[in-house]
């Protein structure tokens, strides 16, 4: 909903309660006027508009330049026109105008059209119209027009600032929903091209031959599609897939199969089942009696975070390193860890390694989690292995893991 619509209908009820008191204000001094029949014309003229024209100022795309114009000439008219059917000394005792405070609707449907400087244009038709009304720079006419002016220039200005944060939050909204689907391509691109490239590189430089040449262009490849889903990071400047690369893990090779059913499936999923079929060579899995129940796209983009994880235990602990997969339904959330006794991750190096495009934590794991309200922390000491706690709170999940799943269907 746009910002200014609660505007247009604070407007809209303002007119019609206006105009109710400035009937009232007639009907009660009607004999005292000198002119009855005259004020009498006037203010069912006015009466007649507003039946035809309230719900012009319901919106913005009603509210039209020529209906406010044509609302300020009424607005203006009136009070012009009291001298002619009411008497000076009521004039000049501070009686009221004929439109009454029903004026200010005019001068503040301009404000929330035009902004301040609309505003203080129509407040100094209003201003002028006062003055030749009372013939005299009265204090409280002066009070009452300084008031309008103010006020209406005031909304204005807070409606211009009002639609500039909206515009504002509008691109950061556009910005954010592009970077997640580009995140998310991404990371499809990672799990799946790049591991190919890297182990077609891996393969080909044991056979040698001709395939080591086709090994030697598949890192190139590599080496620029990282750079380009990376958004432009500069590649590590070592030889293509020097530096640790995620191959598919051997043992979770099986768990492809159950993971893409799920990621198309709806309602909730047992995260226990999508993750068991990791357990095999070196990967031990715990998990709970009871079902861990997660919606089945934020049950499959998990099982995925952990295939990463499993990937870069093998890549940066060795074929013979042992994991552990341990799977814990609390209250909520659904906390899984992965632990390895690799050799540990050193210092500053998961930066490094997103700085050179190498996007398996940034994205198929942390990426992963940020889209489903969850996080991913890594507790790693030097020749002690390393610990990655993934965590999806169970009540953004449904959210998050609907979006998810509609940008892959619509992708």
């Amino acid at each position: 909903m746009s910002v200014e619509l609660p505007l247009w209908r604070a407007l809209t009820g303002y007119r019609i309660l206006t105009l109710l008191y400035a009937l009232f204000l007639f009907a009660l001094a009607y004999r005292r006027y000198d002119h009855p029949l005259g004020a009498a014309a006037y203010m069912g003229a006015l009466t007649f508009w507003m039946a035809l024209t309230w719900r012009r100022t319901v919106s913005a795309e009603r509210c039209t330049r020529q209906f406010l114009a044509a609302d300020l000439a009424f607005a203006v008219g009136g009070i012009l026109l009291t001298p002619l059917v009411d008497s000076h000394a009521r004039i000049m005792g501070g009686g009221p105008t004929l439109p009454s405070i029903w004026t200010a609707g005019a001068v503040l449907g301009f404000a929330i059209k035009g902004g301040w400087r609309w505003a203080a244009v129509a407040s100094s038709f209003v201003a002028v119209a006062n003055l030749v009304e009372r013939q005299e720079p009265a204090r409280d006419t002066v009070h009452n027009v300084v008031l309008v002016w103010v006020a209406s220039v005031g909304i204005g200005y807070v409606v211009e600032v009002a639609r500039s944060s909206e515009r504002t939050l509008a691109r950061a909204l556009q910005i954010e929903a592009a970077t997640r689907e580009r995140e998310r391509l991404a990371r499809d691109i990672h799990d799946s091209v790049l591991q190919v490239l890297a182990m077609v590189q891996r393969r080909g430089n044991e056979i040698g031959g001709e395939a080591a040449d086709l090994g030697r262009m598949a890192g190139e490849q590599e080496v620029a599609l990282r750079t380009l889903v990376a958004g432009g990071l500069l590649p590590h400047a070592g030889p293509p897939g020097g530096a640790a690369t995620a191959v598919p893990h051997q043992a979770g090779e099986g768990a492809a199969l159950p993971v893409a059913a799920a990621a198309s499936a709806s309602g909730p999923c047992d995260v226990r089942a999508l993750l068991a079929p990791f357990a095999g060579r070196g990967v031990t899995f715990s998990e709970p009696g009871a079902p861990v129940e997660l919606p089945a796209a934020a049950a499959a983009e998990l099982a995925a975070a952990v295939s990463a994880a499993l990937d870069n235990v093998r890549v940066h602990a060795g074929e013979g390193a042992q994991a552990w997969i341990l799977v814990e339904d609390e209250p909520e959330a659904v906390l899984v860890t992965v632990r390895d006794d690799g050799p540990g991750i050193a210092e500053g190096r998961l930066a490094d390694a997103e700085r050179e495009g190498r996007l398996g934590v940034a994205l198929s794991i942390r990426g992963r989690l940020r889209e489903l309200g969850g996080s991913a922390r890594w507790v790693s000491v030097p020749g002690q292995g390393t610990e990655v706690e993934l965590t999806v709170p169970k009540q953004g999940a449904s959210v998050a893991s609907e979006g998810t799943r509609r940008g892959k269907a619509g992708a």
